[in-house]
């Protein structure tokens, strides 16, 4: 009943805590981690079992990494090996070089200075890959390059491990007896020289049996269609490579990321992805509340300004690190922001590495309670750095912006802003017609990438009027408006629209209300994003289910018309506030008219084939 008790109140204070948390924009973490505050040290309900529970809930960042690594095919992996080794690589010596000489400064001998830089240099997988897909940040420049260093620090976490014990060797002298709780038990049957055989057979037998066992396995359950089962198979392939890496001493989210990764081409990569989900965002969760549940108040009462320093310089030292980085590879503005400032906070593994630095002597228990105490806290502050971002500084950065603009040295007829999936098709289509195109996009590596294929693109914000007017644009004869927020690609051709009168303007729309805003800004002509291409999809699937090319076009251009003709209608009915209350009738009635349409289409193909039918059949018998 203890346990059922404990586990009522920490989903309570779940239940209660994450959506006020979401509602008030501050994510999902920040709210357990003020949930486990609230019922650990200030009430006091929880406490004595935090740490136990805090070791079962780090499961829930290695099943992260397990599909994490179900959404990276081998050949993404060696395609990011350049910002694995450059980014990743730059980050973990570079911090831990920093730490390790301000701590051998402050008095740490060597070893204890070496151990606490590692140990610091790495950050929360947990937190940053949960904040940054709950914010759509993941597919941004700041995004892939932190995921790129998330992943670097999970396999640095691998020489660590075996670093440790070395650590406190030199430290003493001689060999030292430790029961760090990091694994290890096939190590210690073997001979030393057969060790690295040992592993490196581990590995292997992950990446064959993903790619030679497992999907048979999967095979055979599947037939069975019972979902409970392939759930159970999930959990019993996670936790068997998980309990396989931690057996030979490496680390269990190592393995299951590998695992994860030697099954994403497979036909059940989604199937395992939606099994494992649940199970991961409630430990992931649970390991939250667990952590904000285990802040030593008392301690932390009594040294504030130590603690609280300590988590601060932390923070400091990685984001000057990140930063410095972050300019080198060229990173600017927002992106740059964000990933110096995402990654500044220790990660989950300090808690880990830290425990089994205490284990084999190389840190005393009071200088471990101390910076487990400062993680901590560097977790805690992390969703508020990240709403700072948000909120504050993103904006700015966003209307300044951090790189000064190139100098457009060219001019053309056409201008094209924003060179995402939608702008490059156009500008292909454009360009390798003969038609001269400047390209103005606010994504360096986009405007990088376009420059070595040889298109004219230019870094720069096409809202700024000065330096679209640089554009050559009062002399051009097409603007192109395909620039991905909303709001600011009408203000953009109520602009063009105004100054530049004599420029044809073509806009992409987000859906049909965006259609309305756009014409009334100044478009000539405006097409909706996906609206063709789900169209050819749709004609597509016809054809699948047994029509001719002929039939699916006709149906085809049937739907454009009416669509089109639907949209003329529903023009009436909005305006710059919303839709009126005759919107909603006048698309039923629409609706209604599509089917009406589409049905006498299918009675028409009846009857010409049942004619074809008989003009066959008296061709055949004449006689008749």
């Amino acid at each position: 009943m203890e346990l059922l008790s404990s586990a009522f109140v920490y989903l309570v204070a779940a239940v209660v805590a994450v959506p006020i948390a979401q509602r008030l924009g501050l994510g999902s973490v920040l709210g357990y981690l003020i949930a486990g505050v609230i019922i650990g040290p200030v009430l006091g309900i929880v406490g004595a079992e935090a740490a136990d529970l805090q070791h079962f809930a780090e499961f829930g960042v290695v099943m992260m990494l397990f599909l994490v690594g179900l959404e990276l095919r081998p050949a993404m992996l060696w395609s990011m090996r350049g910002q694995l080794i450059g980014l990743g690589g730059l980050q973990v010596l570079g911090t831990t070089a920093i730490i390790a000489a301000a701590s051998y400064a402050l008095g740490l001998s060597w070893q204890q200075s070496v151990a606490i830089g590692m140990v610091l240099a790495l950050s929360s997988t947990a937190i940053v890959l949960q904040t940054l897909g709950e914010k759509g940040w993941l597919g941004t420049v700041g995004g892939k390059s932190s995921f790129s260093v998330l992943l670097t620090q999970d396999v640095a976490v691998i020489p660590m491990l075996a670093i440790m014990p070395l650590l406190a060797v030199a430290a003493h002298g001689s060999d030292v007896t430790h029961d760090a709780g990091h694994g290890g038990m096939l190590l210690d049957l073997v001979a030393e020289w057969a060790q690295p055989l040992v592993i490196i057979g581990a590995i292997a037998a992950i990446i064959v049996g993903g790619r030679y066992l497992i999907r048979p396995v999967f095979r055979f359950i599947a037939k069975a269609h019972l979902r409970e089962v392939f759930t159970a198979a999930a959990l019993l392939l996670v936790i068997g490579t998980a309990l396989l890496m931690n057996a030979i001493g490496l680390s269990p989210a190592l393995g299951t990321f590998l695992a994860g990764v030697v099954l994403s081409d497979s036909e059940y990569r989604h199937e395992l992805e939606n099994d494992i989900e649940p199970f991961k965002g409630l430990l992931l969760g649970l390991f939250f509340l667990t952590v904000g549940a285990g802040i030593d108040f008392n301690l932390l009462f009594d040294q504030p300004g130590t603690l609280i320093s300590i988590a601060l310089g932390i923070m400091v030292i990685k984001a000057v690190v990140l930063f410095a980085i972050a300019t080198t590879v060229r990173m600017y503005g927002v992106d740059r922001m964000l990933f110096s400032l995402g990654l500044a906070q220790a990660g989950e593994f300090a808690f880990v590495l830290f425990g089994m630095a205490l284990g084999v002597g190389v840190l005393p228990l009071e200088l471990v309670q101390k910076l487990t105490l400062a993680v901590a806290l560097t977790m805690m502050l992390t969703p508020l750095a990240f709403i700072i971002h948000e909120r504050w500084l993103a904006p700015k950065l966003v209307k300044t912006g951090t790189r000064e603009a190139d100098e457009i040295d060219k001019t053309g007829c056409i201008v094209v802003a924003g060179i995402g999936r939608f702008g490059q098709i156009i500008t292909r289509l454009l360009a390798t017609n003969g038609y001269s195109v400047i390209i103005l996009d606010h994504d360096p590596q986009v405007v990088e990438n376009l420059g070595r294929v040889g298109f004219p693109a230019y870094y720069g914000d096409a809202t700024r009027p000065d330096l679209l007017h640089t554009t050559g644009i009062d002399k051009a004869k097409l603007f192109v408006a395909a620039i991905d927020d909303r709001e600011k690609l009408t203000e953009l051709v109520a602009h063009v629209a105004k100054h530049y009168p004599n420029v044809r303007i073509l806009a992409r729309a987000h859906d049909r209300h965006h259609v309305y805003e756009l014409e009334n800004a100044g478009a000539h002509h405006v097409e909706r994003e996906t609206f063709e291409s789900a169209l050819k999809l749709g004609r597509d699937g016809l054809m699948a289910l047994g029509l001719t090319a002929n039939q699916a076009d006709r149906r085809q251009n049937k739907f454009r018309k009416h669509d089109l003709e639907t949209l003329a209608e529903l023009r009436t009915r909005w305006n710059e506030h919303g839709v009126d209350k005759g919107y909603f009738d006048t698309l039923r009635s629409q609706n209604e008219t599509l089917f009406q349409i589409m049905r006498e289409e299918r009675d028409e193909m009846d009857e010409r084939e049942a004619s074809t039918d008989a003009h066959k059949a008296t061709d055949t018998n004449p006689a008749q």
